[in-house]
This record gives structure tokens, C-alpha cells and sequence, in this order.
């Protein structure tokens, strides 16, 4: 189990846990995605100790498992916490995340040196231009559908078409990774964020998740670490392109969350394509 003590745990949650039960703005397959990388089974009857909801089930994973891997899972959701701020315009609570950070170091997982790392506004106030779409790695077929769907994110941006402008950045992401999947097999096939089937093997690259695209680009190098935190919140808000999920959730993008998703998607390509060092 976890050396995390009530006290670390009341931190944690005043950050984590949104209105009761609730974790950020998790839905229950999101939710189940997002501990499926770290090859947990959140939604098991393991984790259902002192119940069913999101936050329960968070409570009884990290009285489970190891310091090593609560420690991860938290610094990764603690990355969310503060990409949805962003996304969303809302106010980080800057001592209680710092406190928070503090608690995942001590546990030992993968951490960041928030002293030195690049704030979230810094990354989000540069400016990314769209690369040449002949450096990307994709058939020069879907290069051309690539051009049409960024353009018409442009035009969607513009008529203040916010769920529109979403769908297209994380439609085109998802294509490009694609693409650099395809054009580097060995690679994103021996990563160890590659997402295995049942016996092992790693499952066929249209079977991948977009969250799986973003992790395996990011651990061998085509992905900037930045981009993969803010990629990975486009991925989450891209979900909301099923109705009950936009519904349960209450998400209702507005002109900024869908700027900041076009500058991801632009960071995200520039990556790719090699023009960012």
C-alpha cells in the first residue's frame, strides 16, 4: 500500500475531487482510459472497497498499490487538474498544487522539476505555426484531407463553431499520429506505452486509442513532453463528441477553450514535423 497519509489525501482531493464522487472532469470511460495506460483495472471489483464512484475507487487504489505507481498515476492527474484549468480559464490553486506536487515527489514517481519546468501560460502564450504538411509523416492523400480539416477548424474558429473547432484539432492529431506510426512501426511497437492485447502482443495501430498515439509519440521523442499534457487534455474534450457524454459532464466550450485546442493541435504538429527543438 501507499505510504500516503490523511493529511496528503485531504490535499489531493481538495484538487481531485470535483462535487462528490466526482474525479476532475472524468467521465466513467474516460476515467477507465486514463488508468488502462498504467494497466489498471480501475472499474474491477479490486478497487470497489469502500464503493463505486470515481473517488472511492481512486481512494482504494492508492491504499493498494505501490508508492512507485500511485506516485505516477497522481502526477499525471495533477497534470490534468492544471491542462484543464487552462483549457478551461479557470484560477490553479497554486499553494494547495504545490503542496500537492511535494506529496507525489515524496512518493517517488515520475516527477517534474516545477522550478525549472516551462509554466502552462508560458507554453500557451507562444506562438506555433502550422509546419509544412509536406514534413509530416502521412500519405500524401491524407495530407490533402489534413489541409481541408485545418482550414476548416480556421473557418469554424472564426464563425464561433467551438465543439466543431475541438472535433476537427483532435481528428487531424489523431490522423497525424497515425501516420507517424505507420512510417515508424518499430518504434511505436516496442514502446512500452504500446497497448497489448490479452496474450501480449501489441494490438494493430487502428486499434489504438488516441491516449495511446500521445503516450508512445511522447516516450520516443515525437511528442514534447509539454505537448503531450495539453494533447491529452484536446483528447479528453474530443470525447465529448458523443451527446451523453457532453450531457453528463455539463461541458459547454466557449472561444477560448477552443483557441487553446488549435494551439495545441499547431505545437502538437510542429513536434512532429521536427521544427520544434
Amino acid at each position: 500500500m501507499s505510504s500516503l497519509t490523511d493529511i496528503d489525501k485531504r490535499y489531493l482531493e481538495r484538487l481531485l475531487v470535483t462535487q462528490p464522487g466526482y474525479i476532475l472532469d472524468y467521465t466513467d470511460p474516460t476515467y477507465g482510459e486514463f488508468f488502462q495506460r498504467h494497466k489498471i483495472d480501475i472499474h474491477g471489483p479490486k478497487y470497489q472497497t469502500y464503493g463505486t464512484s470515481k473517488a472511492k475507487k481512486l481512494r482504494a487504489f492508492w491504499e493498494q498499490e505501490s508508492d512507485e505507481l500511485v506516485g505516477t498515476v497522481l502526477n499525471e492527474m495533477l497534470d490534468s487538474y492544471e491542462a484543464s484549468c487552462e483549457l478551461d480559464g479557470r484560477e490553479l490553486d497554486k499553494p494547495i498544487l504545490e503542496k500537492s506536487r511535494a506529496i507525489v515527489a515524496r512518493l517517488g514517481g515520475k516527477l517534474v522539476n516545477r522550478s525549472n519546468a516551462e509554466t502552462e501560460s508560458e507554453f500557451l502564450s507562444k506562438e506555433f505555426s502550422i509546419p509544412n504538411i509536406e514534413k509530416l509523416p502521412i500519405e500524401p492523400a491524407v495530407a490533402s484531407v489534413i489541409r481541408q480539416r485545418l482550414e476548416e477548424a480556421r473557418t469554424a474558429l472564426g464563425a464561433g463553431a467551438y465543439l466543431s473547432v475541438i472535433f476537427l484539432c483532435g481528428s487531424v492529431l489523431e490522423g497525424v499520429l497515425l501516420g507517424a506510426a505507420q512510417s515508424n512501426p518499430a518504434g511505436f511497437n516496442r514502446a512500452n506505452a504500446s497497448p497489448k492485447s490479452d496474450d501480449g502482443t501489441v494490438r494493430k495501430f487502428p486499434d489504438w486509442t488516441l491516449a495511446s498515439f500521445i503516450d508512445v509519440a511522447c516516450e520516443i521523442g515525437v511528442l514534447k513532453p509539454d505537448v503531450k499534457k495539453f494533447s491529452h487534455g484536446l483528447r479528453d474534450y474530443r470525447n465529448y463528441i458523443h451527446p451523453y457524454e457532453e450531457m453528463v459532464s455539463g461541458f459547454t466550450p466557449d472561444e477560448h477553450t477552443a483557441k487553446v485546442c488549435f494551439q495545441v493541435l499547431k505545437a502538437a504538429l510542429a513536434s512532429v514535423a521536427g521544427e520544434r527543438r
